[in-house]
């Protein structure tokens, strides 16, 4: 890689890991090419990006991003994205997926370095579509139940005059 590839990589990831509000770090070392493409396509289902990095370049980055504070020894993968919740979701699903192969190591999440406990606590989260929808069940539960309501009394009315009909006839 030349010295220009190298700082339009810098820059590139510096931008990606600006606008990035989860970023975690995994040790990829005995994963085959296929538990990686899984990895990938896991990834880009909950719209995360992946990639191996260079450590030295990935610090470089990571400084210039205002995010410091992760230790990059060994071999190093990355997958980050704008909802932390979806990269710490993605990151521990392709963990337990790879038989292990897939070590998590330390993450940046909202402007702090943070350890493997607090990236899984991350994804037990309820994500953004699912928050979403609890919102929108709180809000239309007063229009639901008041629905339900106004259809009850149809219901009963035509009963309540159904009985007197029925106590007159018996009379």
């Amino acid at each position: 890689m030349t010295r220009s590839e190298k700082v339009q990589l810098v820059e590139t990831l510096t931008e990606e890991f600006s606008a990035s509000n989860g970023i975690v770090v995994a040790d990829y070392k005995g994963m085959t090419v296929a538990e990686m493409e899984a990895m990938r396509k896991l990834a880009r289902e909950a719209d995360v990006k992946v990639r191996v990095l260079n450590n030295r370049l990935t610090k470089i980055a990571l400084e210039n991003a205002e995010k410091p504070g992760l230790e990059l020894t060994g071999t190093n993968i990355a997958l980050w994205g704008e909802d932390l919740v979806s990269v710490a979701k993605a990151a521990v699903k392709a963990a337990e997926e790879s038989d292990d192969k897939l070590t998590l190591k330390a993450g940046h999440i909202e402007g702090e370095a943070v350890d493997v406990k607090e990236i899984v606590a991350y994804s037990k989260l309820p994500g953004r579509e699912e928050l979403l929808g609890m919102l929108l069940s709180t809000w239309t539960a007063p229009a639901r139940d008041m629905a339900g309501v106004l259809n009850a009394v149809p219901n009963n009315f035509v009963t309540v005059l159904e009985n007197i009909r029925q106590s007159k006839e018996s009379a």
